[in-house]
């Protein structure tokens, strides 16, 4: 599905409406080049699933968690050299009872589960706008592929 977002607020909205059918265990991989949007999409997830704190790259920190009405944990990986450091970090137990989202997930694809959504940011036409492709993938998402569907309509490109 392709959205044609207008503005950071729009990116923030649309995060949140995918919100609206993650479950806890739920992987969101974010993809997108440096300033595509990937940390204000989350932003938007994170605050449709009740984060009321300030939500921020964790570029440095590389693991920030959060408490919602699903536990939220937000992960870049930008600043890693190997996938060692992954598994370092307990990485496989970051997704156990939390949503989880993944700056730069598509370079440790092979790393991740496969049962993801994968939300691509890519540059518009001006400055504020993005175009966002979201694609769900994997066994657990092809029974909530209708319900994803339904609260993204209203975004969706015509």
């Amino acid at each position: 599905m392709k959205i044609c977002s207008p503005s950071p607020i729009a990116t923030h909205e649309v995060g949140a409406a995918l919100a609206s059918v993650l479950e806890a265990g739920d992987l969101v991989v974010l993809a997108g080049d440096l300033g595509s949007g990937k940390t204000t999409f989350a932003q938007g997830v994170a605050r449709g699933l009740g984060v009321e704190e300030p939500v921020t790259s964790p570029t440095f920190t590389i693991v920030q968690e959060y408490a919602g009405r699903l536990p939220v944990a937000h992960v870049d990986v930008y600043r890693l050299d190997r996938f060692q450091e992954l598994y370092d970090l307990g990485f496989e137990e970051i997704f156990d009872g939390r949503v989880t989202l993944v700056e730069w997930g598509n370079v440790v694809e092979p790393a991740l589960p496969g049962d993801r959504v994968v939300v691509d940011l890519a540059p518009g036409a001006d400055d504020s706008e993005r175009i966002i492709t979201i694609a769900a993938q994997g066994s657990a998402w092809s029974a909530r592929h209708t319900d994803l569907e339904r609260a993204l309509a209203k975004f969706e490109e015509r």
